[in-house]
């Protein structure tokens, strides 16, 4: 299976570059990057949609940003070499260092997760993981359980594990997702982290102390009434993937629900809500 790249150059980059990549997310595009300047961003051959592609891009018409972008084919033999030649480590607040398998491992951070992304979402690279990752740094999460939702690489999981959690619910509706998680689930030697194949049906029936949902906003909402009956009584609700502009429309949608607001953070152009039941 062949992959297509698109290497964007827009003006002004910021904060169009973010917009675009949230974008493109939801059309099956993964794998991004920035290098000097230009974003790059892929999608396999057989998950392209033209008529979805320039839809997004004519959503652009008349915000004043131009965007122009050249498109290559990558042999799906070249996939990891083209990722890892661009992969940098993730460094958060000097607690938590997120590398591949080819980066040398940094000791003064306390702790260090390796991640081969190849093309699964959440490195820790994009603001929301990195949200997330910076939340669950701060929580014991000994004798809890724990949903990750929309798992991709399972970075989430893999540092749930490390503070401390041993139940532990990974769910990608990506089939190559939970390949991806589980390899590197084995990677940091984690046996707490039950990985599937699926969609928010999955968790029909079960209860969780805390759950992870780093998706984007629209899926959220539709997935938001589960979320509330999945959770346990005082459980904790955390929610990434969206804009700041975002935040008042996802809280008051969970507020009808019987959600309470905790608190927000924000990142760039980028928001994470808590609420709990």
């Amino acid at each position: 299976m062949n992959h297509l790249e698109f290497q964007f150059n827009i003006k002004p980059f910021h904060p169009w570059s973010d917009i675009l990549m949230a974008y493109l997310s939801e059309i099956n595009f993964h794998g991004f990057y920035e290098k000097e300047g230009v974003l790059n961003a892929f999608i396999s051959e057989i998950e392209f949609v033209q008529a979805d592609f320039q839809q997004i891009l004519d959503s652009f018409d008349g915000k004043g940003v131009e965007i122009s972008f050249v498109k290559n084919i990558i042999k799906h033999k070249n996939w990891n070499a083209s990722w890892e030649s661009n992969f940098s480590p993730v460094e958060i607040n000097e607690e938590l260092c997120i590398i591949a398998p080819f980066h040398e491992r940094n000791e003064k951070f306390k702790r260090t997760i390796v991640i081969q992304p190849k093309m699964s979402f959440g490195t820790g690279h994009h603001q929301t993981t990195y949200l997330m990752c910076e939340a669950i740094l701060q929580l014991d999460l000994r004798e809890k359980k724990i949903l990750d939702m929309g798992a991709g690489t399972g970075v989430l999981a893999i540092l749930c594990e490390k503070q401390g959690c041993t139940d532990i619910t990974a769910i990608d509706i990506e089939e190559w997702s939970v390949e991806n998680c589980i390899e590197n689930c084995i990677t940091n030697n984690c046996d707490h982290i039950i990985s599937s194949c699926g969609d928010v049906d999955l968790i029909a029936g079960k209860k969780f102390d805390v759950i992870f949902a780093n998706i984007n906003k629209n899926i959220l909402k539709s997935h938001l009434k589960q979320y509330f009956m999945s959770l346990n009584k005082n459980g904790l609700l955390y929610l990434s993937g969206f804009f700041s502009t975002d935040i008042n429309e996802l809280r008051v949608l969970a507020e009808s629900i019987g959600l309470k607001y905790k608190s927000t953070n924000t990142k760039d152009e980028w928001a994470m809500l808590i609420l709990q039941k």
